[in-house]
């Protein structure tokens, strides 16, 4: 039995003020259309701006090109979607469906790219308790811990009677020429 294609396109919710329209047909292509699908589940649970308010930026307001909330949505995509190297970001930063899923599909200033490249998203995902030199977006840990116990409440009616944490404590040790 042949495959048929019904549909030539599928219109998604616009977005950055543009028709989002997937098609079939061999155009401008890139391999992670399912990221709109990903954006759209963030914008229904709210995550991103969630897990965003955890932190407080300290930079410069006349020298910031991309927001926390910004930053953090980037780097939930792009784990979502299997980049869990902050390196792939120096080239999603220049995807336009991943900037259409991000919001961004060009940057503020002038030789500015849409995205955040892994150098800043490495400094998000270093921060501390204080903010240094290098690093001006500080983690509120105690904000962040309250956020994952309310995340895994709202997915139950009542809280659970017991939790069980599965931890793998196996130590495996691996030496030459055998397997694990």
């Amino acid at each position: 039995m042949q495959t048929e294609c019904s549909a030539s396109a599928y219109e998604f919710p616009a977005s950055c003020g543009r028709r989002v329209v997937a098609r079939f047909d061999g155009g401008r292509m890139s391999s992670d259309g399912g990221v709109i699908l990903v954006k759209q589940a963030d914008d229904i649970l709210g995550l991103s701006c969630r897990f965003a308010a955890c932190f407080r930026d300290k930079r410069h307001p006349g020298f910031v090109e991309y927001r926390v909330e910004d930053l953090v949505r980037q780097r939930i995509l792009g784990l979502a979607l299997g980049y869990e190297d902050l390196n792939d970001h120096d080239a999603l930063r220049h995807d336009l469906i991943f900037g259409l899923a991000s919001g961004r599909l060009s940057g503020g200033r002038a030789n500015c790219a849409a995205l955040a490249g892994k150098s800043t998203l490495n400094r998000l995902e270093r921060s501390g308790h204080k903010a240094d030199r290098y690093c001006r977006i500080i983690a509120d840990h105690e904000a962040l811990a309250t956020l994952f116990v309310t995340l895994f409440m709202d997915q139950h009616e009542r809280v659970p009677a017991r939790i069980v944490l599965d931890v793998d404590a196996t130590d495996g040790c691996c030496h030459i020429n055998s397997d694990l």
